[in-house]
C-alpha cells in the first residue's frame, strides 16, 4: 500500500513538471475570461452613415452572453466582400457552412442563379459558393462542423432588432489540424453595406472530439493583412482599427479592424486574397544556435559524487527494452491519430468527418491504455512502467501542439491532460510485475483505469 502511494505522488509530480511546467514556459496558459452576462439589451455598435447596429459579442444561444468577441468589420457590397474572400487566388479560404436547407418560397421565385443569405439577399452571379457542401478539401461536412453562433443585429428606423445567424463560415487550414475560423454576418439593413466578422484560430482536440479556440488575435490579425494585400486596397486610408470595448473572453483586446471596400465599385474577377504566412519561430533553430562549449560538456560529470554516480547506475540496470517499447507505442498510437486524422481529410473525400472521428478516437480511448496495460505486464518496477508511460504521453501531447504550432493552452486543458497522464501512469504501474503478485486487477489498476474512463467521459460532455 506504501508503495502504491509512492507511484501516486510520483505520477502527480510528472504531470505537474511535465504539463504544468512547460505550460508555463512554452505556452501561454490562460482561463477563458468571460464578462458578466446581462439579460437586457446592451449597448450597441454603429458604423458611420449606418442606420443598422450590433452588438460587439456573439452568443452560443440566443441570450447576451459575452463570448466571442466581433474583431473585423468590412464595408462595401456583400457580393464583393464575399467574392474577395471566397474566390481562389493566393489564398486558400474555402466555405464550409452547409447551403441553407430550405429557402422560403418567395426567395426561389427570385433571380435563379443568385446565392441566398441569410436575410435572403440574393448575390446574382457570384462564385462564392463554388463547393456546396464540401470544404476544399473534398469532404462533406456534417451538420456539428461551424456550430452556431448568435448575433444581435438592430436595421434601425425604429425596427426591433434580432437574433441573425451567420450568413456564411470561412476558413483556412485543415480540420483535423489547426485552422483560421470566421463567422460573418450581414448587415440587417442592405443599404449599409457592412458585414461583421469574428475570426478566430483553433484545433481540433482528439479528447473533445471538437475544436478548440486558441485566440482570435492571431486570425483577426491575419484577415487584416490579407485585405490590405488586395488590389485596390490603400493599407494607410482603407483599414483602421477602432476600439468598442470586447476586451475579455481569449486574447481580444477590445480593438476591431474595419476595412472599407467601398470605393472599390468591382473586384477584379479571380481576386482572392493573399494568403498571410503564419511565421512561427523554430524550436530546432534556437536549439542550434545554443551550442555547448567542449570544455563545458564535462562539468556535469565532474560535479556528481559516488552517491549519484550508483544511483544513475541503479537507475540504468533498471531499464529494460520494455521501457523504451512503451514510449514509441504511446507516441506512434497518439500522433498516429493526429496524421491519421489529416491523412483521411486529404485521401479519403467518401468520409465524413463523423466517420474518420469514429474510426481514430478509439485509438486513443481504448488503443492507448490497452497497448500501455500490455506492454507494462513485461515490466518489473511499478514506479518505472508508470513514470515511463506518463512521461512518454506527457511528451506525446506537447509534440502534437508543436506540430498544430499551438501557444495558447487553457487551464482547463491543461488540468485534463495531466489528469490522463496520471491515469495512463496508474495502468502501467497495475500491470507491472510487481504489481500483479498478489493480484492482477490491483488497487493501482483499477484505479487508472476508472479515472482514464471519468476522464475522457467527462471531458466528452464537456465537463472537463
Amino acid at each position: 500500500m506504501r508503495r502504491s502511494h509512492v507511484v501516486a505522488v510520483a505520477l502527480v509530480v510528472v504531470a505537474v513538471l511535465f504539463i504544468g511546467g512547460p505550460s508555463l514556459l512554452f505556452a501561454d496558459s490562460v482561463d477563458e475570461q468571460v464578462t458578466e452576462d446581462t439579460q437586457e439589451t446592451p449597448e450597441l455598435v454603429s458604423l458611420e452613415d449606418s442606420e443598422s447596429e450590433f452588438w460587439r459579442f456573439l452568443s452560443p444561444e440566443a441570450e447576451f452572453h459575452e463570448r466571442s468577441p466581433i474583431n473585423v468589420i468590412v464595408r462595401g457590397e456583400s457580393e464583393d466582400v464575399l467574392r474577395a474572400m471566397s474566390e481562389q487566388g493566393d489564398g486558400d479560404w474555402g466555405e464550409i457552412e452547409e447551403v441553407e436547407e430550405e429557402v422560403e418560397e418567395d426567395a426561389e421565385d427570385g433571380p435563379g442563379n443568385g446565392t441566398v443569405l441569410e436575410n435572403n439577399t440574393v448575390l446574382e452571379n457570384t462564385t462564392v459558393l463554388e463547393e456546396h457542401h464540401r470544404h476544399a478539401t473534398g469532404i462533406a461536412w456534417g451538420e456539428a462542423d461551424g456550430t452556431t453562433r448568435y448575433a444581435w443585429v438592430d436595421p434601425g428606423e425604429g425596427e426591433d432588432g434580432y437574433w441573425a445567424t451567420e450568413s456564411l463560415q470561412l476558413e483556412e487550414g485543415e480540420y483535423y489540424g489547426q485552422r483560421y475560423h470566421i463567422r460573418l454576418y450581414e448587415s440587417p439593413n442592405p443599404d449599409d453595406e457592412w458585414i461583421a466578422m469574428q475570426a478566430h484560430t483553433e484545433h481540433f482536440d482528439w479528447f473533445t472530439l471538437r475544436h478548440r479556440v486558441d485566440g482570435v488575435e492571431a486570425a483577426q490579425t491575419k484577415v487584416e493583412q490579407d485585405f490590405m494585400n488586395l488590389p485596390g486596397v490603400d493599407a494607410e486610408t482603407d483599414v483602421r482599427r477602432i476600439h468598442i470595448d470586447n476586451a475579455g473572453p481569449s486574447d481580444a483586446d477590445g480593438w476591431t479592424t474595419v476595412v472599407d471596400l467601398t470605393s472599390m465599385v468591382v473586384l477584379p474577377a479571380g481576386v482572392g486574397l493573399a494568403a498571410g504566412r503564419r511565421y512561427r519561430r523554430s524550436a530546432a533553430e534556437s536549439v542550434g544556435k545554443e551550442r555547448t562549449h567542449p570544455a563545458e560538456e564535462g562539468a556535469p560529470e565532474r560535479g556528481l559524487t559516488d552517491v549519484d554516480r550508483r544511483r544513475l547506475a541503479a537507475a540504468y540496470d533498471r531499464l529494460e527494452a520494455g521501457h523504451l517499447v512503451l514510449v514509441f507505442a504511446i507516441l506512434a498510437l497518439f500522433l498516429g491519430v493526429r496524421m491519421g486524422g489529416l491523412l483521411l481529410e486529404r485521401r479519403a473525400s467518401f468520409l465524413t468527418p463523423h466517420m474518420i472521428a469514429a474510426l481514430l478516437y478509439p485509438v486513443i480511448a481504448v488503443g492507448v491504455p490497452v497497448a500501455t496495460y500490455l506492454i507494462a505486464r513485461g515490466l518489473t518496477s511499478r514506479l518505472d512502467a508508470a513514470i515511463a508511460a506518463a512521461g512518454s504521453l506527457s511528451l506525446a501531447i506537447w509534440l502534437d501542439y508543436g506540430l498544430l504550432g499551438v501557444d495558447v493552452i487553457r487551464l482547463d486543458v491543461v488540468l485534463q491532460r495531466s489528469l490522463v497522464v496520471i491515469a495512463l501512469g496508474l495502468i502501467a504501474a497495475g500491470a507491472a510485475k510487481r504489481a500483479t503478485r498478489e493480484r492482477r486487477f490491483n488497487d493501482l489498476l483499477l484505479a487508472g483505469v476508472a479515472m482514464w474512463v471519468l476522464v475522457l467521459v467527462g471531458t466528452l460532455f464537456g465537463y472537463l
